[in-house]
């Protein structure tokens, strides 16, 4: 039998299988789990070195993975308050972009200025290799101690800027606010599969979750604090003062569970293992690209509102009613892959929403912004909900699961980097506004097609490993 499942599987000879049966006993020694039990059969069909596809392991609750409890939904609670005051906050950043073009930073162009927020939104992503691998070698507690403390400093530091001043904002928001979130964006999803495996999927779109409402209380308070009567120095700080006491309340809730790796994760074995697994490297592009639509619309949606003159009172909440629909939509997601699957979930959401920025062309009325912002925000928020699910799921390892997400997201965070300083390009002093829509349209749509390729190989590979698994009478 073993003769035929090497002809028609391509499995190494015998003393390599025997090898990896002896590096089988040592993880399940490690980490005793029916899931990885269960992983077993199916891996030994596959060499080694080759990267598996845990979708295909049957879900089922693992004894050792709580799944229930006071600190296991107290570190959901936690890691939710760290996405609320972290991407929640950056994800409001087209407050800033609307009064800093306007009123703060008139003698900067809409390109320069976005480029504040995309390089805020570039290192919270790209730091994801530094903070993942801090995770999986157990520095938890300092990674999320020194992350929280910076973004507070950070953001007192931004209410000191003066009008016009650029370089000051610049750096205390764009870069210094950016690593401190940076620190703490992978850990608060990463810390969820210590306590949950059957419910992962649902528990993390919670966390995500946190940003979608932090985005939808920020605009509010923001537009409210820095356009009346505090003002930009004190309105800020009244943020940072919200956002210091819920930081501290997350730090208090959120627990390790797992013990850290005897041996620090191999960035260079991931990195090889990942480079042959063409399911990740598609999911890893496409992200990248579909950020540049996502940027796109949440840092000039209310501007472009305010400039077609639809009203002052109107356009603050525009960014509100983006991220309400974000919120429904991660909520969502997580229940919707629980019965349709995360890949099938994560490629529909982002098939709507790539078709949904090229709609910005037709904005020029309070119904189209309410349909634009409802619509995209609903279905983007449900792939932004699935990424951190999506490559759990693409993970066959579970040690790796902290540096393949943090892979994943600093390639996706080119997209934000570029993206938004391009489309203000296209933009232009004159507010070209169809320009910019298609171009983030188009190359949104590209990561779709990329999330389609993704979605191909997982069915072409399910499909080689229930064969495999019949010819060795598994």
């Amino acid at each position: 039998m073993v003769v035929s499942t090497e002809r028609h599987c391509h499995v190494k000879p015998p003393s390599g299988l025997l090898n990896f049966i002896f590096k089988l006993h040592r993880r399940i020694v490690s980490f005793p789990s029916d899931e990885t039990a269960k992983q077993a059969p199916e891996s030994v069909l596959q060499p080694v070195t080759s990267v598996g596809n845990s979708s295909l392991v049957d879900p089922s609750d693992a004894p050792d993975f709580p799944e229930r409890g006071f600190t296991a939904w107290g570190t959901v609670l936690g890691a939710f308050l760290i996405q609320f005051c972290g991407f929640g906050y950056t994800s409001a950043y087209g407050v800033f972009q609307d009064f800093y073009t306007q009123t703060y930073l008139t003698n900067s162009t809409p390109s320069a200025i976005a480029w504040i927020g995309s390089v805020n939104g570039f290192l919270i992503l790209s730091l994801g290799l530094v903070s993942g691998r801090m995770v999986d070698r157990g520095a938890f507690y300092p990674m999320m101690k020194i992350g929280c403390l910076l973004q507070c400093l950070f953001l007192f530091m931004l209410s000191l800027a003066k009008p016009g001043g650029y370089y000051q904002i610049f750096l205390s928001q764009g870069i210094g606010c950016g690593i401190a979130i940076g620190l703490t964006n992978v850990p608060s999803f990463a810390i969820v599969s210590h306590h949950f495996q059957r419910r992962r999927a649902v528990t993390m779109a919670i966390v995500s979750a946190g940003a979608s409402l932090g985005s939808i209380l920020h605009p509010v308070m923001l537009n409210n604090l820095i356009n009346g009567r505090l003002g930009f120095a004190n309105g800020v700080r009244a943020s940072a003062g919200l956002n210091s006491g819920l930081l501290l309340i997350a730090n208090l809730l959120m627990r390790t569970r797992l013990p850290p790796q005897p041996q620090a994760v191999s960035y260079t074995r991931v990195l090889q293992n990942s480079s042959r697994d063409g399911a990740y490297i598609c999911t890893c592009v496409g992200l990248a690209a579909f950020e540049v639509g996502f940027f796109f619309i949440a840092i000039y949606l209310q501007l472009d509102s305010t400039l077609h003159g639809l009203g002052q009172g109107f356009s603050f909440y525009s960014l509100t009613t983006l991220h309400s629909g974000s919120f429904i939509g991660r909520l969502t997601g997580g229940v919707v892959s629980a019965y349709v699957g995360i890949p099938n979930t994560f490629v529909g959401s982002s098939l709507i929403s790539s078709a949904v920025i090229f709609a910005m062309v037709g904005l020029h009325s309070v119904v189209s912004v309410v349909v634009i912002a409802v619509s995209y925000g609903f279905f983007s928020g449900g792939v932004v909900a699935m990424i951190s699910p999506l490559v759990s799921c693409l993970t066959p390892e579970i040690s790796h699961i902290g540096a393949r997400i943090g892979i994943a997201l600093a390639i996706s965070s080119i997209g934000s980097l570029l993206g938004a300083p391009i489309c203000g390009a296209f933009l232009t002093s004159h507010y070209i506004w169809w320009k910019p829509a298609i171009f983030a349209g188009s190359v949104a749509t590209g990561g779709t097609i990329m999330f389609v390729f993704m979605q191909v190989i997982l069915k072409i590979r399910r499909k080689t490993s229930s064969v495999c698994s019949k010819e060795a009478g598994v």
